[in-house]
């Protein structure tokens, strides 16, 4: 007789604190801190509220940026290209498209590499 894997949902088993991911807590972890920045400069002026509405604020960014993808819509131009995908891999990809100098580096089975350069619409 053969032995069978029976399928499992495994999709919350990396999950901390049940709503944390391990990549949202770091994205939260680090809001904070930027936050925190701010709550040192407005304790240095005496107000500490506001300086503890930033580290929520930014604490609340990071989780946001970290778990949600964009939306799947065809209202806006950035939306139609990137509707369905994790918001960090946007930004990410957004930040080595400029690094790079608006390059992008296409691989060609035929032609190995080629490289391409776009000019972005819009924006600044």
């Amino acid at each position: 007789m053969n032995s069978y894997n029976i399928p499992r949902n495994v999709k919350g088993e990396g999950r901390i604190l049940y709503i944390f991911s391990t990549k949202a807590l770091i994205y939260t972890f680090v809001g904070i801190l930027i936050g925190s920045i701010f709550y040192f400069i407005f304790n240095l002026m005496g107000m500490s509220t506001l300086g503890v509405i930033f580290i929520i604020l930014f604490g609340a960014i990071g989780f946001v940026i970290a778990t949600f993808r964009v939306p799947d819509t065809s209202a806006f131009k950035i939306t139609r290209k990137t509707g369905g995908e994790k918001i960090d891999d946007v930004i990410i990809r957004y930040v080595k498209f400029k690094l790079q100098k608006g390059k992008i580096y296409v691989y060609d089975q035929d032609k190995k590499q080629e490289k391409i350069e776009t000019k972005e619409e819009g924006g600044n």
